[in-house]
């Protein structure tokens, strides 16, 4: 008899599709009844800003164009930009060190605001 070999379970795997100056175009099921998703995985940079989850790939034996993927770190739905857009907003000693050298201390002031 013929050593038939079973496939490991779907869970969370990844088939590239493409590649472009982007990055890798792949296709992504989670689970074996989950919704099949398209994203593109890039390379991490250094001092470049997170955006999404970062995963790693792992080449499968039985199915050599699937990847297992593990999530190394989820991404957070609920988190604010890091910029709000604005300038920023610094309060330290050596900031006010700096505005009272160039503006003079604030007196205080007997009216009410």
């Amino acid at each position: 008899m013929g050593n038939k070999r079973r496939p490991k379970p779907f869970t969370d795997v990844a088939a590239v599709c493409g590649k472009d100056e982007r990055g890798l175009h792949i296709l992504r099921r989670r689970s074996e009844d989950g919704a099949i998703e398209a994203g593109i995985v890039q390379p991490l940079v250094d001092g470049k800003p997170l955006t999404g989850e970062v995963i790693s790939l792992r080449r499968r034996e039985d199915v050599p164009f699937l990847f297992d993927v593990k999530t190394e770190l989820p991404t957070e739905p609920d988190a604010e930009p890091a910029s709000s857009g604005g300038p920023a907003q610094v309060s330290t000693d050596s900031y006010r060190r700096g505005w009272d050298a160039m503006w003079g201390a604030r007196g205080r002031s007997s009216r009410p605001n």
